[in-house]
């Protein structure tokens, strides 16, 4: 078996977010990568794999996943934080990779081989009036998707309020709009009025709230949306309000999907083993990898739950990939949110994943496989990019109020 030599990281994409852990063994030629990407936090998650967790592992036995991923975890004392997560599932995810190419098998027969053909995936289609957003749904179900995320605009769209129609206080704090519960319980029913008298119900659409409302409103959406009948409504509660799903769960049938932001087993456990959700979605590599996923895959099943890891604009083909292998072998999988990138962004992953008609297609290479072309990696970086500090977006409510996104 082989042993750990060398953990390093290869930050790319032009704004540098993208950060692939490499693990190099003492076998000629032999490695994995991973995907440990942070849309905020790149620089942080390098120094934890590089100065944290990964010295603490050189020397070890590459094939050892299990015992690895627990030393790592426990390594810093503090646990369960997104930043360890992160940097745990980019080596996580590296050792199965390793393992793979061992065993000359593909991650998900490691795993116990496949429960499908392929992985469907759900697209999102947004517009900024309700005809264009007809339009957009429209053109992914003639790419031959089934399940469609539905937006009017970005995240809270049709509860914004312009600054020149909001009543605000005289020394009002400057935003050129407003979120608003009230306009938004108003709209968002609305505008799946509108999508099933145009559509009907052989789509299956879901929808987007990204913690924009406060609970008691989260409750009342869930309501209202339900003759519309969701595939599911997506992150309705912020995590620090996750309590309020058994009310949700005693007032409606709206299926619930519920995860992007969750770090903490204390999350994700009640919410599935208490039937308060239909879908969890957290991200593979904000829950500390390939490793830590298959056991909450595993726990979904006796509870009738389905996973949706979460994907989404920011995350890179490397995490992709881990989540198809997890896709392809657990039984209770439900549904992959799809992910778009660009030929130059994809030329620098050899083997990535391919989405095609709305399903996710492995090439059945050993390990993960996929690669990473570190010459077009370093070409596809702007190094004057990644001095920027990148925050997450803001929105407040009339009076000032922060909306927790």
């Amino acid at each position: 078996m082989a042993n750990i030599k060398e953990i390093q990281c290869i930050r790319t994409r032009s704004n540098g977010t993208w950060v692939i852990v490499k693990v190099i063994t003492d076998q000629p030629g032999l490695y994995g990568i991973g995907s440990a990407s942070d849309q905020y936090h790149a620089e942080t998650v390098v120094t934890a794999v590089e100065q944290g967790v990964g010295p603490k592992l050189i020397g070890r036995n590459a094939g050892h996943i299990e015992d690895n991923w627990q030393s790592a975890f426990t390594s810093g004392y503090w646990r369960n934080g997104s930043i360890l997560n992160t940097a745990l599932a980019g080596i996580d995810m590296a050792l199965w990779d390793i393992k793979g190419k061992e065993a000359g098998l593909p991650v998900y027969q490691l795993l116990g081989g496949p429960c499908r053909a392929a992985v469907p995936c759900y697209a999102h289609a947004s517009g900024s009036d309700l005809v264009a957003l007809e339009d957009d749904v429209r053109s992914y179900m003639e790419e031959g998707y089934q399940v469609i995320r539905c937006q009017l605009g970005g995240y809270g769209g049709g509860g914004f309020i312009d600054q020149s129609d909001a009543r605000l206080s005289k020394n009002a704090w400057h935003k050129p709009h407003f979120f608003d519960d009230e306009a938004y319980l108003e709209n968002i029913p609305k505008m799946f009025d509108y999508l099933r008298s145009k559509l009907g119900f052989k789509p299956k659409l879901t929808h987007d709230v990204h913690e924009h409302l406060r609970p008691q409103n989260a409750v009342t959406l869930s309501k209202l949306l339900e003759p519309y009948r969701l595939y599911f409504l997506e992150d309705v509660l912020p995590p620090e309000q996750i309590a309020w799903f058994r009310l949700i769960r005693q007032q409606c049938t709206t299926p619930q999907a519920m995860g992007e932001l969750f770090i903490n087993p204390h999350e994700w456990m009640p919410l599935i083993t208490e039937r308060l959700i239909d879908f969890v979605r957290v991200r593979v590599s904000k829950a500390a990898g390939i490793t830590q996923c298959r056991k909450i895959a595993s726990l979904c099943e006796w509870f009738g739950i389905n996973t949706a890891w979460q994907e989404g604009g920011d995350n890179d083909p490397v995490n992709q990939v881990a989540a198809m292998h997890l896709d392809l072998a657990s039984w209770s999988f439900g549904i992959q949110e799809d992910n778009h990138f660009n030929a130059e962004e994809l030329d620098v992953f050899p083997g990535h994943a391919i989405l095609e008609g709305g399903y996710l297609y492995t090439n059945d290479q050993s390990g993960l496989g996929i690669d990473i072309n570190e010459t077009k990696a370093a070409q596809l970086l702007d190094i004057e990019q990644t001095k920027i500090p990148r925050h997450m977006s803001e929105d407040r409510r009339l009076d000032g109020t922060i909306v927790r996104p």
